[in-house]
């Protein structure tokens, strides 16, 4: 069957239906990784989106549902090159256009998503409808679609607590904006009990519970928006507890001490930025998924200073406080 991404630009492109029936309006957003597509597809921070991979074929070692970020996907829509029908892994336990079917999401493949990727390269990333007809929708229909308080989608809804593999040595309270589940794995086997918190959870709770750091988690949308999680770190930041940020934490922690974000034009997302240290020089290869940035010239070096650019286009990736844990 016939499906069409109209972009809000009004460039249409043909392909062929892959997953659950449906027709979709979404932020249309490419990443660069060659592997990892069941990552990609389970991370609470592309909720809202559709996700274009620019590398041609996916799905060749299928489902391996232990490898999942979270519960369930959380992108809105998929677009591929080409999917592969016969995957082949020992680990492998389904196709991925019967997961995608299972799990209610509408994807396109057969497009050329080589030009697709440049079109959002040179126009910044907009959005589009995956649909069954080019004029299913109206580009008024399109550009007015808005991803709306996506972290409340995606926090637990409750505390949880994943234990440490061994000797409890530190308690980590994890702040949970759209959490990576492999985030509280890898810290559990470090010896520290983590205690997973709903994204609206008061300062006062943290102290109560008396942690050894306090974690602010990756998560969708405009930094911005998330006012109550920013007035709690807000409360927490001179609390003399030390304190990490990634993605949107990191974000929230800077605008929590008076910086400002903005939206990058096409975001950073894949499994190849490089990212260089100021301190010490050296590039580190990493993986990424944000679409915003903390602004460098916003910064009070009093407070704060940038420690980590992009080194494709000079953006800040990371802050080191300055007097502080």
């Amino acid at each position: 069957m016939k499906r069409y991404l109209v972009l809000e630009n009004g460039n249409v492109y043909e392909g062929t239906a892959i997953g659950a029936e449906g027709s979709v309006i979404s932020e249309i957003v490419f990443t660069t990784a060659m592997t990892a597509y069941l990552e990609t597809l389970t991370d609470p921070s592309y909720k809202g989106q559709t996700v274009v991979q620019t590398f041609p074929l996916i799905g060749n070692y299928g489902i391996i549902t232990p490898d999942m970020e979270s519960d369930k996907v959380n992108v809105s829509g998929y677009i591929v090159r080409e999917v592969c029908d016969y995957p082949s892994n020992f680990r492998c336990e389904k196709d991925l256009d019967s997961f995608l079917k299972e799990q209610g999401i509408p994807g396109i493949s057969g497009i050329d998503t080589r030009a697709l990727t440049k079109c959002l390269r040179e126009s910044g990333t907009m959005n589009g409808a995956i649909c069954y007809a080019p004029d299913e929708f109206s580009i008024d229909q399109i550009k007015a679609y808005k991803i709306k308080d996506p972290v409340s989608e995606v926090t637990t809804k409750e505390e949880e607590i994943v234990a440490a593999k061994d000797e409890v040595k530190f308690k980590v309270a994890m702040f949970d904006f759209g959490i990576k589940r492999n985030i509280a794995r890898e810290l559990a086997k470090r010896n520290c009990e983590v205690h997973i918190l709903p994204a609206d959870t008061d300062a006062s709770k943290v102290k109560e519970l008396a942690p050894d750091g306090i974690f602010l988690s990756n998560g969708p949308g405009d930094p911005e928006d998330n006012v109550k999680a920013i007035e709690t770190i807000r409360e927490l930041k001179d609390c003399g507890t030390p304190i990490m940020g990634i993605c949107l934490g990191h974000q929230l922690l800077a605008l929590a001490h008076g910086f400002k974000t903005s939206k990058l034009k096409y975001g950073h997302r894949g499994a190849n930025h490089p990212v260089k240290n100021l301190e010490t020089g050296r590039v580190y290869i990493t993986s990424q998924n944000h679409g915003y940035q903390v602004e460098s010239n916003s910064i009070d070096e009093s407070i704060a200073k940038v420690l980590f650019v992009n080194v494709n286009d000079g953006t800040n990736e990371g802050l080191k406080y300055t007097g502080k844990n």
